[in-house]
């Protein structure tokens, strides 16, 4: 069910681990959706990149490999980073 959440994220928008866990019916499970995310095989199609935590930032550690490369994505999307804060780039009509 989790795959089939994060799979129905329309592009340009991002949803958090919480609110995913909720609409799968596992409220206060964020983490298991992380969890589940981590282990997507590499060539994954599943846009993973769209899902942010509850303060509406990057879980990775700003010095990962991981980390540039959703952030990378998100910037394909119309998002910028503020530090590792995801926010809808200028001129979008709403914030996280």
């Amino acid at each position: 069910m989790i795959w089939q959440v994060v799979y129905s994220i329309p592009e340009g928008e991002v949803m958090s681990y919480g609110q995913i866990a909720k609409l799968c019916g596992y409220p206060g499970y964020a983490r298991y959706v992380g969890t589940v995310l981590k282990q997507l095989p590499e060539d994954s199609q599943l846009p993973w990149h769209r899902v942010i935590n509850a303060q509406g930032r990057l879980s990775f550690p700003q010095d990962s490999s991981s980390f540039d490369r959703q952030k990378t994505l998100l910037e394909a999307e119309g998002w910028c980073l503020d530090g590792n804060k995801v926010r809808r780039a200028r001129g979008a009509s709403e914030a996280v």
